[in-house]
């Protein structure tokens, strides 16, 4: 699966070249579930020291009172990248998840997430309560490149040469709002220190369509995973999906 991901991917480098990027993705992979767990246990001073960002930025946009939408991709280490923004930003934290099926394992990973403040929301549960939680001064946290389980409301766009569905619910609502939306990016620095960076900020999304949004977050996604390919998630099936004719009057050409 890693392999024929990288494939669709980067079809212009060599099956040696794609081979060292899953090399160093089984690794980052590994170092992402060890690096979760350790933050049961380590100190506020190592963890500061060890996972940084442009937090100053972040935190003058929320002095202006605005809601923010922060979105991301799955690049590692984003349960890190939770925590930190909850740490670090003046301004209470949601963030949306999807439920482990192995409850134990949920009720690990949900005591690691909420280390520093951060309120949990579990995927079927935030349609019904998304218009509550945006009359409060908040911070939404999502991840937004896994494959959509509704196909009727996502948008098709073209992701590295090929057309696949993205998850239009966020784009829409920062629209419908007039969010002020953050793409961060997360750069593994060196083993076990990160950055996480706010690379692009639109103050007022209602001054684009969700189409004219999902196009910025597809690029912002495609270039974080230029920068460092290995550090993408590439076991999961980005590619799964075929666009059919039901789903073309959704397709976004750009």
């Amino acid at each position: 699966m890693v392999l024929s991901n990288l494939r669709i991917a980067f079809p212009e480098k060599t099956e040696n070249e794609r081979k060292l990027i899953a090399r160093k993705f089984y690794r980052n992979f590994t170092d992402t579930f060890v690096e979760t767990i350790k933050t049961l246990s380590i100190s506020d001073k190592e963890f500061d020291k060890r996972y940084v960002g442009n937090f100053d930025v972040i935190n003058a946009i929320v002095l202006k009172g605005k809601n923010l939408q922060i979105i991301s991709a799955h690049t590692f280490n984003w349960e890190l990248a939770n925590l930190t923004l909850s740490r670090h930003m003046k301004l209470p934290s949601i963030g949306v998840y999807s439920p482990i099926e192995n409850k134990i394992t949920e009720r690990l990973f949900l005591k690691i997430r909420a280390r520093f403040g951060t309120i949990l929301i579990p995927t079927h549960s935030f349609k019904r309560r998304m218009h509550e939680l945006m009359k409060a001064h908040n911070s939404m946290f999502l991840l937004a490149d896994q494959n959509p389980g509704n196909l009727s409301n996502a948008y098709w766009l073209n992701f590295f040469g090929k057309t696949v569905p993205f998850i239009s619910g966020p784009h829409r609502a920062a629209s419908k709002n007039n969010s002020t939306i953050l793409f961060i990016s997360f750069r593994k620095l060196q083993r076990g220190y990160y950055s996480f960076d706010a690379t692009e900020i639109i103050e007022d999304a209602a001054r684009f369509t969700p189409q004219e949004l999902t196009i910025r977050y597809r690029d912002f996604v495609e270039g974080a995973i230029r920068i460092q390919p290995d550090n993408y998630l590439w076991s999961h099936r980005r590619w799964r999906r075929e666009i059919t004719p039901e789903f073309e009057k959704n397709r976004i050409e750009n």
